[in-house]
């Protein structure tokens, strides 16, 4: 989890609140989520955008996700989020 933002677990959850809350600021619409799942949201951007961007060939093993791709990848979360809850 480290190699994420490339920091300690303190830094990660900061980032990943922080990349939670733009991807919901940018999205369009009411995500009804709450602070800890903003946190969640933004880590597991995070962790897409470097298994997206390692698969592509743009992180090399250890290289830390960067800010802009984690709020990226809490957007595409956030995104197929609506469309399952849509379909309910």
């Amino acid at each position: 989890m480290e190699q994420i933002f490339g920091g300690g677990i303190l830094w990660t959850l900061l980032i990943g609140f922080l990349a939670g809350l733009l991807a919901r600021a940018l999205k369009p619409g009411d995500d009804k989520l709450g602070f800890f799942m903003t946190i969640v949201l933004g880590i597991l951007g995070a962790l897409l955008a470097r298994f997206i961007g390692g698969a592509l060939g743009w992180y090399s093993p250890g290289e830390p996700t960067g800010f802009i791709a984690s709020v990226i990848g809490a957007i595409v979360l956030l995104l197929i989020y609506g469309m399952v809850r849509k379909k309910k």
